[in-house]
């Protein structure tokens, strides 16, 4: 089969989400399908706390980002006019350079007349890569004080890619900020897992309208089904959205998780919920 890239999100924190994900993948291993897992909550990455892959490979990451040359510098300004996130402020004595600021551009290194902004490598996190039977799980870690996720979770995705020969899984940060669209982008589907309550619709319908101006094909995971109402329901059909997964309420499942277990293992349900998702996703015969 040709490979698919699938984004599993949510427009909030605490959906299942990565319950999800992590099933669904190692599901999909079971029916010796390859497929690549990638964690890109690289803030509080923890897919590994349910498949445990072996033989971790780590790789650090880094950024560039520009070193001010007081030698070289002419003052011109050229480098803060072509600045567009204020990375980069010109005095008429110095040039300051704010690196939190900075997404890496290259812009005002390039661009330079003196080359008195040269590129400079930056750690800003690592990327573990392990396999959990048949499942190759890749994981962004941000390292501590690092404000902008968007450059770790560009190169975790790209090091996934580079082992993905049918299914790639991407685990996307909760939310819909520019870490969530990062992950999104490049995928061919989505995947928005909601769950049954007020909090749950509001922040599908953020979502929602993200992916839409992304143009992305997407649908729509409703989970603990039974412990809400039915408004996610009557607004995805509202809005013309496919349903194409319900998970159930169950203790079990929470149980599952608070363990650290898979939940398609121990909940017949959960299982056959996850082939249902599967089909609709076309990534099961």
């Amino acid at each position: 089969m040709q490979s698919k890239t699938i984004a599993i999100g949510s427009g909030k924190g605490g959906t299942g989400k990565t319950t999800i994900s992590t099933n669904l993948a190692h599901f999909l291993a079971g029916k010796n399908y390859h497929v690549v897992l990638a964690d890109a909550d690289v803030e509080e990455p923890n897919v590994s706390l349910f498949l445990r892959p072996d033989s971790l490979h780590v790789k650090v990451a880094i950024k560039q980002r520009p070193v001010w040359d007081e030698e070289v510098c002419v003052l011109c300004g050229a480098c803060a006019g072509h600045c567009h996130f204020n990375a980069i402020i010109a005095l008429p004595s110095e040039i300051l350079v704010f690196p939190q600021l900075c997404h890496s551009c290259y812009a005002c290194s390039e661009l330079c007349p003196v080359g008195a902004l040269p590129m400079a490598k930056e750690r800003i996190g690592e990327i573990a890569t392990g396999l959990c039977e048949g499942v190759v799980v890749v994981e962004g870690r941000l390292d501590v004080g690092q404000e902008m996720a968007t450059p770790l979770i560009a190169q975790t995705l790209d090091a996934a890619k580079a082992h993905t020969k049918e299914i790639l899984l991407c685990d996307a940060p909760p939310g819909t900020s520019c870490s969530f669209v990062q992950t999104v982008r490049q995928s061919d589907y989505v995947v928005l897992v909601s769950e049954p309550t007020a909090f749950g619709l509001n922040d599908l319908t953020l979502a929602v309208k993200t992916v839409r101006a992304l143009n992305k094909p997407f649908g729509v995971v409703i989970n603990r089904v039974g412990m809400g109402d039915s408004a996610v329901e009557m607004y995805c059909e509202h809005e013309g959205i496919e349903i194409i997964g319900r998970f159930f309420h169950d203790k079990g499942v929470a149980r599952c998780c608070a363990l650290g277990v898979l939940a398609a293992q121990e909940v017949p349900h959960f299982k056959a919920s996850l082939e249902v998702l599967a089909h609709h996703l076309g990534v099961l015969a």
